[in-house]
């Protein structure tokens, strides 16, 4: 049984993100230890542009990004800025390959192409993962399952 349609597009030419609109949370191990990673979008300057703020907390230390999320030429792009001092543009991409419903981004970085790809998850939430580009195709290194935050 195919899983239920729970992403629902908003008006206006960022409504393909209303589906992430809010408050999110996902736990995860990594190769650093556990991670605790809140996602917070919202419409910001009159809803035409949407700000990201990421927290990721390792317990030893947390590592934040900040990104506008607009049009660019016509197309849904984002910049954002890391805690460590680097920054990335990207624009919105095609995910099919991993859902239907994929909402996907990819940027130029220095070590080649990568994307960061939302999808919803069956019980609700939504998956993010993020992947580099590789000869063989895209190999992913991140994967989290969001829920709202209560």
């Amino acid at each position: 049984m195919a899983p239920k349609n729970t992403w629902k597009k908003g008006r206006g030419k960022l409504g393909i993100l209303a589906p992430l609109i809010g408050s999110w949370v996902a736990k995860a191990d990594t190769p650093m230890g556990p991670v605790s990673c809140t996602r917070v979008l919202e419409p910001v300057l009159g809803a035409n542009y949407l700000k990201l703020t990421v927290k990721w907390n390792f317990g030893k230390g947390v590592y934040e990004e900040q990104a506008m999320l607009g049009l660019l030429d016509g197309v849904i792009s984002f910049w954002s800025f890391t805690s460590d001092g680097k920054n990335s543009q990207g624009r919105l991409a095609d995910g099919s390959d991993i859902h239907p419903e994929a909402i996907c981004f990819e940027a130029q970085m220095p070590a080649g192409l990568a994307r960061m790809v939302y999808w919803p998850h069956p019980d609700g939430g939504f998956n993010w993962a993020v992947e580099s580009k590789t000869k063989k195709g895209w190999n992913r290194f991140t994967i989290h399952h969001y829920v709202t935050i209560n």
